[in-house]
């Protein structure tokens, strides 16, 4: 049953990604990224009252105000970050461990930050649960990045800020790309993909229109501080 239930996820994704492409650049979805689609049981990372829906190409909420992503969204940003097999990545915002679980199965190791303490504890505890030993999960604000694990290769963040986060886009190595979502709290925002080349400059591109929970903690809203 949740194998059907998966392939068909899979083909509404391929769906949507087709649908999308003239506006997201992109024509297919890469076959590691659809693999992992395929692999991570998504029903794992939501509320038991909603594992019905788990499917679904949909975001759900998971507690806390904070939400899972639509599986659409999930492989469109995980397809940007264009992951390496020995890459080590950053994740702001941890939610339920879902995008961290993608993740994992495509790069070498994965930090994921977490401001919420009841998210971060659960999402820890279900990923050592499910067997994702490559993934080191933090609790703070994720405005400010992991300076100690720093540089990453790539950098994902699952809520949107007001702005780039400076500290973020000095944790990015030279080579290295961020997906993140910019704009007002529950207002138009912009998925933007941010390339840094060897000389530490960067460019950024705006891919999609999307709609995200605010990055919270410290100037990651453009509310606070």
């Amino acid at each position: 049953m949740r194998q059907a239930r998966i392939r068909e996820m899979l083909r509404v994704i391929e769906s949507e990604f087709a649908y999308a492409a003239p506006i997201t650049g992109r024509a297919a979805l890469d076959e590691r990224v659809m693999a992992a689609m395929g692999k991570v049981p998504r029903d794992e990372f939501v509320p038991s009252a909603l594992k019905s829906a788990a499917f679904a190409d949909n975001a759900l909420p998971i507690g806390d105000g904070q939400t899972i992503s639509q599986p659409f969204i999930v492989a469109l940003m995980t397809d940007l970050l264009e992951p390496g097999e020995d890459d080590v990545v950053l994740e702001v915002g941890t939610g339920s461990g879902y995008q961290t679980a993608i993740l994992s199965t495509l790069v070498r190791k994965v930090y994921s930050i977490e401001v919420l303490p009841d998210l971060a504890q659960k999402a820890a505890e279900r990923l050592r649960r499910l067997g994702y030993e490559n993934v080191e999960t933090h609790t703070g604000n994720g405005y400010l990045g992991l300076p100690e694990r720093a540089p990453f290769d790539g950098i994902i963040v699952t809520a949107a800020a007001s702005h780039l986060p400076p500290p973020l886009i000095e944790q990015l190595k030279p080579g290295g790309r961020m997906v993140i979502p910019i704009g007002l709290p529950y207002m138009h925002q912009e998925l933007m993909v941010v390339e840094k080349d060897k000389e530490d400059e960067t460019r950024t591109r705006s891919v999609l229109g999307v709609a995200f929970v605010p990055l919270t903690g410290g100037r990651g809203d453009g509310r606070e501080e």
